[in-house]
């Protein structure tokens, strides 16, 4: 696995219902991009205008022969059995193709919720949980009522147990809402993967594509991101694209793509247990 990254984006998701306000707002999709040149971020209003411009810079990248890492803050995996139990594969290929499949996403209005309680009704009660109060869906709950070890699925994958604070992908409603997030990304996910010269890492044994998507965390690099000003959502995909790209030019990137347990159906934030280390290379970029 080579860990030279010519191009490295982050990107900054969101589940939001409707198309984000014309002016940069927080709670937004932003992409933070990192190269030999500097730094920029953007902002989009719709995950369309997002994913178009993310395919847009896959093609550019390639036709350059320039690698390019892109990080997404959303899960790209979830707990053990599920995707089995929702498509009878244990592979989360599946489950992207079968989210793809039911998400419906026009003009950013989605159906995300109506998904998750299908979902619950047909594997139930839950795994599913969170939702608006005026949503008259009774096989999703508001609150969490899962009893997980009686479902047979765990709560947390292993990941969030080496993250704590990283909320799990079962939450679909409120602060730290990461499981809409992961429903309105992994369709997203799947149609990048089928175009050539990407892959996705931990899922593809030897990640040596020109593209490689991953999952990142950007609260990893909590304490700094609060000494910036300004949108914190710009503020963090810019400083983990930077650590990222600092890290991938001196030859140090490898240990965070290598060093992991196996994880080929829950997938892996890239950087767990490398905190210091990324906080190490933002700060050197930052200066």
């Amino acid at each position: 696995m080579t860990d030279r990254f010519d191009t490295v984006a982050i990107v900054d998701w969101s589940a939001t219902n409707g198309p984000s306000p014309a002016r940069p707002s927080p709670d937004a999709i932003w992409i933070g991009t990192a190269t030999a040149a500097g730094t920029e971020a953007r902002y989009f209003r719709t995950r369309a205008e997002a994913e178009a411009h993310l395919s847009a810079l896959i093609d550019r990248e390639i036709a350059a022969a320039r690698r390019l890492l892109i990080g997404f803050d959303f899960p790209m995996g979830y707990p053990a059995g599920f995707a089995a139990r929702l498509t009878g594969q244990p592979d989360p290929r599946a489950l992207w193709r079968w989210l793809a499949d039911h998400i419906r996403d026009e003009g950013n209005r989605n159906n995300r919720f109506d998904v998750a309680a299908a979902i619950n009704a047909r594997l139930g009660p839950g795994p599913f949980w969170g939702r608006p109060a005026s949503l008259p869906l009774p096989h999703l709950p508001e609150r969490k009522t899962v009893d997980y070890p009686a479902l047979g699925l765990p709560e947390r994958r292993a990941v969030e147990h080496a993250i704590p604070r990283a909320q799990p992908v079962w939450k679909l409603f409120t602060t730290g809402s990461v499981g809409s997030q992961a429903l309105m990304g992994l369709p997203m996910i799947h149609r990048l993967s089928q175009r050539a010269g990407v892959s996705v890492w931990p899922f593809d044994s030897a990640p040596t594509a020109p593209v490689l998507l991953a999952e990142v965390y950007p609260s990893l690099l909590a304490p700094l991101v609060l000494q910036q000003e300004g949108i914190k959502d710009r503020a963090q995909v810019l400083l983990l694209a930077r650590a990222l790209h600092t890290l991938s030019g001196q030859g140090r990137l490898a240990p965070l793509l290598s060093d992991i347990p196996d994880s080929r159906e829950e997938g892996w934030i890239l950087g767990a247990g490398h905190d210091a280390t990324l906080m190490d290379a933002a700060r050197e970029k930052a200066r």
